[in-house]
């Protein structure tokens, strides 16, 4: 199974970056997403479940970064498993800016068996491409300048002191392949 696609996400590249490899902020992005865990800088693990056709699949995968330029691109390679199937695969994902946007691009690999293979190419790609743009739809809420603004806004007037609490963004270049993996796996 072959997948492309991209997305334009309105804030600057380094962000996006940094967002791409911080598990809480992975976590809260992939659909269906329960546990999300860094195990070194170039290594997660993470467990999501999802109904992919007739199956609800509860699968746990294993994803390692490769050939990283930061903040430009990366290489996901990961697996997935789960008692109706397997999903295995990597991804390139490339960030490029546009007119003050940063544009996501990315390229996936993936092969599926077991049961889940059985419902067909048709609906995985379909359920693939949704929970694409279910996750980088919160992506982009969870790290677009309006929404820190708006939420400095809020914690600004419930605080009686005026302190903003900062919204942080970091770690290293990992949780995409997760995030990207797991949702098409």
């Amino acid at each position: 199974m072959k997948l492309t696609g991209s997305y334009k996400i309105p804030t600057d590249k380094q962000t996006v970056w940094n967002a791409l490899n911080d598990p809480k902020i992975l976590e809260k992005c992939i659909p269906g997403c329960e546990e999300f865990k860094k195990n070194s800088d170039t290594s997660f693990t993470a467990t999501a479940t999802n109904k992919i056709g007739p199956f609800n699949a509860s699968f746990t995968g294993d994803v390692e970064l490769q050939d990283l330029d930061p903040p430009n691109s990366y290489k996901l390679v990961g697996q997935g498993n789960s008692p109706v199937g397997f999903a295995s695969g990597e991804a390139k994902v490339t960030l490029s800016e546009d007119a003050g946007f940063t544009v996501l691009t990315y390229d996936v690999e993936a092969n599926v068996g077991g049961k889940i293979a059985q419902v067909g190419g048709r609906l995985i790609d379909m359920t693939a491409k949704k929970m694409a743009d279910i996750f980088f739809g919160k992506f982009s809420e969870t790290i677009s300048p309006a929404k820190e603004i708006s939420e400095q806004s809020l914690e600004a007037k419930s605080d009686n002191k005026g302190i903003n609490k900062k919204i942080i963004y970091a770690v290293s270049a990992l949780v995409i392949v997760g995030a990207i993996l797991l949702v098409f796996l």
